[in-house]
């Protein structure tokens, strides 16, 4: 059993849920932050925090010069086994036209004429990026295959990084859009996804999601998709509320979905369910930047009481970025959360979203995931916007950079 004590940490933001206030869940409660700390990791876990100045001993002991440290992020949704390049449609976007789901469709064609051995490469390599970024627990979703073999091949290889510790979640999103083989057959689609597609996919993978939004599956069909992976004994997640009021939010609450994702267009009944509900309310900003689409309310969220995370919703056609610290960044900058709001909603708000509890914190026994940050404290990551401040990260205890 071999123990590292780190010690010279300006701030630890341990965010030890045993210290919560139940009556504001997007807080930072007293004893959460502290100063001039020092912990100790053994066989991969947190197995002491405090005063840097009554640390225990340990086999090994680094000094982090004076740097703050959080918890890795948790980036609860992505989409990264895919090939393919849709910089000439952002580049249009960007000019003025606006966006529309069915850019989707050119990231399939890419991705099916893909090999195995690149799709396995480009991902590994996607991944390998965020850890670089922070990103210590990674979720990622099939989606862009949308044929049984192709959805098959995405949660196989999806699967595997699991396995290999590389890749923490994998979601089967087969209801991304209706493929155009299927152009005017979409209750046909829907057949495919929540019967064969279904059946090949699910041994394969942990959660299903839907894409409820004009232009891909409608609050019905998207029922359809939840509940035959819920028989399936997956857990539910949702797109919601993106493009206009889709009927995502009642969806997810009704029936337990772990998230809805998106939320740029929400009326006050639906943070009134939110916030009356265990679905978590995940924002994702580097989206809504990339499609110049009002900024999902996430003030409001909290203040009705929702549960918060923040998310990259990395991918190639509308947030081609892995950065949560930039997604952190805009947060505070531009949504309104303070600091500690939006450093919680990309830590513990990922985990309760991906209803986990040994991640997204650093109290005993947690995983012993670090976000080093070449910083005196956290908040230069809104004060120092886009600069390169992740000095190392540690997962499961070990350090990866």
């Amino acid at each position: 059993m071999t123990s590292t004590l780190l010690t010279g940490l300006s701030e630890l933001w341990t965010l030890d849920p045993a210290l919560d206030d139940p009556g504001r869940p997007g807080d930072i409660a007293e004893g959460q932050v502290l100063r001039d700390a020092a912990l100790v990791i053994e066989d991969g876990v947190i197995a002491w925090t405090g005063p840097a100045a009554a640390a225990p001993s340990a086999d090994r002991a680094e000094d982090l010069g004076g740097r703050a440290v959080l918890p890795g992020w948790v980036d609860s949704h992505s989409h990264l086994i895919f090939d393919g390049d849709r910089a000439a449609e952002f580049e249009a976007r960007m000019a003025g036209q606006p966006y529309a789901a069915g850019g989707i469709g050119v990231t399939t064609e890419a991705t099916r004429a893909a090999s195995e051995e690149r799709l396995r490469d480009l991902t590994r390599a996607r991944i390998a990026e965020a850890r670089r970024g922070g990103t210590t627990c990674l979720e990622t979703k099939t989606g862009y295959g949308l044929s049984v073999e192709e959805e098959l091949r995405g949660a196989r290889l999806a699967s595997a990084l699991v396995a290999e510790g590389e890749l923490d979640e994998a979601t089967f999103l087969g209801a991304h859009l209706v493929p155009h083989e299927y152009t005017g057959r979409a209750e046909e689609y829907v057949d495919l996804v929540t019967g064969p597609m279904l059946a090949a996919v699910a041994p394969h993978v942990r959660w299903i999601d839907v894409f409820c939004e004009e232009g891909a599956f409608d609050p019905e069909q998207s029922e359809r998709v939840l509940c035959a992976g819920a028989e399936a004994g997956l857990g539910l997640r949702v797109h919601g509320h993106q493009l206009g009021r889709s009927g995502g939010v009642a969806l997810a609450v009704e029936l337990g979905a772990a998230s809805v994702d998106h939320l740029n267009h929400l009326d006050a009944a639906d943070l009134e369910q939110l916030a009356a509900s265990d679905t978590v309310a995940t924002v994702l900003p580097a989206c809504d930047l990339s499609t110049r689409a009002p900024l999902a309310p996430a003030r409001e969220l909290l203040d009705a009481g929702a549960r918060l995370a923040i998310a990259s919703n990395a991918n190639p056609g509308t947030s081609w970025t892995s950065s949560v610290s930039f997604c952190v960044t805009t947060a505070v900058l531009q949504m309104h959360l303070s600091l500690g709001e939006a450093v919680r909603a990309a830590t513990r708000g990922g985990a309760l979203a991906l209803r986990r509890e040994d991640v997204g914190h650093l109290a005993v026994g947690a995983r012993a995931d670090l976000h080093v940050l070449d910083a005196p404290a956290a908040i230069h990551l809104a004060y120092r916007p886009g600069m390169p401040l992740t000095h190392q990260v540690w997962r499961a205890g070990i350090r990866q950079r």
